[in-house]
């Protein structure tokens, strides 16, 4: 992959070591004044109808400004935070060709240099694939002529590298990521931090009870793995799980996908890269807080042996599922995960899966649907705010609950008489897994926060700020947030 090594100096933009400049400003003409120190700049601005509004780019002759390659990038009429993040990410994204790219901000915008750094990292990576031409590539180097803390600059590097690995892991056809092969990867991308790991193979899985994970993944002739990554500095104030759909590649099993839905299901692992990027980076940034990520990965194929619609499964803590559409597979990998994670007693559980084609019905390609209590789902959706991730808090019904009764099980997976409402109805499935906060009969669960990333996980369209088309890393950003708030507040 390619990820720009970020670095920062107060010396004079652009300087003589880069290879590229850009300069971020506002809209125009409002904003001319800010560009005094450019000379020339605002004229030639002028001069070919660039306005500055959000998003736009354009390459300029500014000899009097510089003589290296230099654009502009438009952060819009009333730039923010968030503006101007996607406007570095624009920069990055766009001009290709150049080893090292000198980035600065015109005058007003200089309280978001944080927010303009760790744009620059995420619109600088690329997924360098499997092209034999490769193309122009982005930089691997850029400068932010700014005032930055060295704390913010290492956080937009972790943030930077934590959204890269979601993107990495999720573009490599599942031909070449087994569940075993992606466990590896999650022990690999940790070896260098204060995180231990535990593999447990289809042998442990059987002897401890994860049925759900075993009974999704026995169609497959590549066996599943469980992943626990634990992350506990000594200061720790609080302990947040996370449990990831790690799907490798996902068929439907024998309630088969049309052949079109089935494109791209090597993206059903992105809950699973999601959970373990925000450990590694939470790790990495050494935040007091504990950590454990519990990775349910599996195939779900369709063959001889694979689960059909009607059989009965027994989840870790004993529940019976009747398994009414092999389909809607992920519910019963994360049950797993959600108990093995509750058996810890942690302060707060998260989970992350690309779980309903229904949240993508409702809700698009750019909001997460935000599922749990309504306390935890405040404050992470608080969370997803401060970092610009778009989210939304979506409904458990107490009056689905029924719906979810099996005549010859505890549960059923899905109400094949009814498919209205489907992202809630996962939702109140994968609540019944979450234990409770004691052994006492009327203790309240663990609180909880539920993400269906399902349409915000990829996105299809055309390329906008630092987001191009693919694998988006949506959320890790946010559950970084919340953990460093939840230390705060602890």
């Amino acid at each position: 992959m390619t990820l720009p090594v970020l670095s920062h100096t107060t010396a004079q933009f652009p300087g003589s070591a880069a290879d590229a400049a850009v300069l971020v400003v506002a809209a125009l003409p409002d904003s001319a004044d800010s560009l005094a120190g450019y000379p020339g700049l605002a004229d030639t601005l002028a001069g070919i109808g660039f306005t500055g509004s959000a998003g736009s780019f354009a390459r300029v002759y500014a000899p009097d400004v510089t003589s290296l390659p230099f654009a502009v990038v438009g952060a819009g009429a009333k730039p923010d935070a968030a503006a101007v993040r996607n406007a570095a990410g624009t920069a990055l994204r766009t001009l290709t060709g150049f080893e090292h790219v000198a980035l600065a901000l015109a005058e007003g915008l200089e309280p978001f240099a944080a927010a303009a750094a760790e744009g620059a990292v995420l619109g600088g990576h690329k997924f360098d694939g499997y092209r034999t031409e490769k193309g122009k590539a982005r930089a691997t180097a850029v400068t932010l002529h700014a005032e930055l803390d060295d704390e913010d600059a290492e956080y937009a590097q972790v943030i930077g590298d934590a959204v890269a690995l979601i993107k990495d892991l999720v573009n490599v056809p599942a031909e070449w990521q087994s569940p075993a092969q992606l466990a590896q990867s999650a022990a690999d991308s940790v070896a260098d931090l204060d995180v231990t790991v535990e593999i447990l193979d289809e042998k442990a899985l059987a002897e401890q009870g994860f049925g759900g994970i075993l009974g999704v993944g026995q169609g497959s002739d590549r066996p599943p793995r469980l992943v626990r990554l634990d992350y506990s500095p000594a200061d720790a104030s609080r302990h947040i799980a996370l449990v990831g759909k790690g799907i490798t590649f996902d068929t439907g099993g024998l309630s088969l996908k049309p052949a079109a839905s089935m494109v791209g299901m090597k993206f059903d692992m992105a809950g699973a890269a999601t959970s373990l990027a925000a450990i590694r980076a939470i790790a990495s940034l050494g935040l007091p807080v504990h950590v454990t990520a519990w990775l349910c990965i599996t195939d779900n194929m369709p063959s001889g042996r694979a689960l059909r619609p009607g059989d009965v499964i027994r989840i870790l803590d004993g529940t019976t599922v009747e398994v009414q559409n092999t389909d809607a597979e992920g519910r019963l990998v994360l049950a797993d995960g959600l108990v093995a994670a509750s058996r810890e007693n942690p302060d707060v559980i998260i989970d992350v899966a690309t779980l309903t084609g229904a949240i993508v019905a409702a809700l698009g390609h750019r909001h997460t649907g935000v599922f749990g209590d309504v306390e935890t789902v405040s404050s992470f959706i608080s969370a997803t705010a401060q970092v610009d991730e778009p989210a939304w808090h979506m409904p458990l019904p107490d009056y689905m609950e029924e719906s979810l009764e099996s005549p010859i099980a505890d549960l059923q997976n899905a109400n094949m008489g009814d498919r209205m409402g489907g992202a809630s109805y996962a939702g109140l499935f994968l609540r019944r897994f979450v234990g409770r906060t004691s052994d006492a009969d009327d203790a309240p669960r663990i609180p909880w926060v539920h993400l269906d990333i399902a349409g915000s996980g990829e996105h299809a369209g055309a390329p906008y700020g630092f987001t191009e088309k693919g694998p988006t890393g949506a959320m890790v950003r946010s559950i970084v947030a919340f953990a460093a708030a939840s230390h705060t507040e602890a």
